[in-house]
């Protein structure tokens, strides 16, 4: 492994030999083929946002469904809310896809960033051979030194009319002194059998050709597909005391109880209500107290 040069954040991005380059053209073949979802899997050693360019590229109609656009590094990848996230280049999967789910009502297009971590989380646990659960709405989390950590992360946003583009940020081989959080965590730190990104690539984009499937067939409704039977098999939020922050400096604590057929995180309050949140709703979910 080449030393790492102070005066870059990461050193010579791309002189680790722990972290080869994806390989564009095997992921083409396993991918794009007759009847598959992915229609063009495009990698780039180097961008702001793939959530970005790929909006970008649907609005101006140089895209169509099943567009996947992967980046080896990413400058200004976001978050919910636009907080940020970062990475050395070739330490994680960094990639956005874009879906039209026209014959899916709007007001059911909440699940697809629900949809996308059952996936993640599904390719991730089958192709690395790691625990995953999910913190509601958008976090992939690993367990790290007994400890749950936040390995990755998922945003959904429109992409002009009938269109999303859902991104996806996952550590894979991320050390321990490169977290940027201590909060963090990686696929490696957790133990992962393989940190090597195209099939663990491959694992997330056929579980979530999977699961958009299945949900698109039965018109959106998460509990008739078994999508809202699965995440919440999978979601680490469901009973506990929670508190969700809301804007305006309100907040609501309760126990999480279930996530309901809009893909709302439900919380049982000492008062004896039970009271959905949704995604857009909140600032910050934490433990309460």
């Amino acid at each position: 492994m080449t030393p790492r040069d102070a005066s870059e954040p990461y050193g010579n991005r791309w002189s680790d030999l722990e972290r080869p380059p994806l390989n564009v053209n095997a992921l083409r073949r396993g991918l794009v083929r007759q009847g598959s979802l992915w229609s063009q899997v495009d990698v780039v050693q180097r961008t702001g946002s793939t959530n970005s360019d790929l909006v970008a590229r649907a609005v101006s109609g140089a895209a169509a469904e099943g567009a996947v656009l992967v980046a080896e590094e990413q400058t200004a990848g976001r978050g919910r809310l636009d907080r940020q996230w970062s990475a050395p280049a070739r330490s994680g999967l960094f990639f956005s896809v874009l879906l039209t789910p026209r014959e899916v009502p709007v007001d059911r297009w909440g699940w697809l960033p629900l949809l996308t971590g059952v996936a993640v989380a599904t390719g991730l646990s089958r192709a690395a051979g790691v625990d995953t659960a999910l913190k509601w709405p958008n976090d992939v989390l690993v367990t790290v030194g007994g400890e749950e950590r936040k390995a990755g992360g998922i945003l959904a946003e429109g992409a002009g009319e009938g269109a999303v583009v859902v991104g996806v940020g996952v550590n894979v081989s991320l050390r321990a002194e490169e977290l940027p959080v201590p909060t963090a965590g990686s696929l490696a730190l957790a133990g992962a059998v393989s940190t090597d990104r195209d099939p663990l690539l491959r694992g997330v984009l056929r579980a979530l050709e999977e699961w958009y499937g299945r949900w698109r067939a039965a018109g959106g409704d998460a509990g008739a597909c078994g999508l809202q039977e699965t995440y919440a098999a999978g979601c680490a939020t469901l009973g506990r005391v929670v508190r969700a922050e809301l804007p305006g400096d309100k907040a609501l604590v309760g126990e999480a109880v279930a996530v309901d057929g809009d893909g709302r995180l439900v919380l049982a309050t000492r008062e004896g209500v039970q009271e959905p949140v949704g995604a857009g709703d909140i600032v910050h979910l934490r433990p309460a107290g």
